[in-house]
């Protein structure tokens, strides 16, 4: 009995560990060169997704899977941050507000 499936090239595994690796290595010069302020974060940030994204698309087979799939499991963080941006968007809205009209005059 011979079972058919996909298989997946194991030099693929070996680059994106390698890959993983590297993006590490920026992830910590970060904090070696002592980088601060929104410079800092962002690029902390944009390490972080690059290597879930990576692991997801990877070594959870994410890439072989259907787009039906890469729907349920993406659009709905796509709408919460979506969702949060709104929200603090209508919070600043609401402090100015609240400081323009609701602040005794000095």
């Amino acid at each position: 009995m011979s079972e058919t499936g996909q298989q997946h090239p194991l030099g693929i595994y070996l680059k994106i560990w390698i890959l993983l690796f590297v993006i590490s290595g920026f992830s910590y010069a970060v904090d070696f060169f002592q980088l601060q302020g929104m410079l800092r974060w962002s690029l902390i940030l944009l390490f972080m997704f690059l290597k879930a994204g990576f692991i997801i698309a990877i070594f959870m087979h994410l890439s072989w899977e259907r787009l039906s799939m890469h729907y349920l499991l993406f659009l709905p963080p796509i709408a919460i941050v979506i969702l949060i941006a709104l929200m603090s968007i209508e919070g600043d809205y609401t402090n100015f507000t609240r400081l323009l009209f609701f602040d005794p005059p000095s």
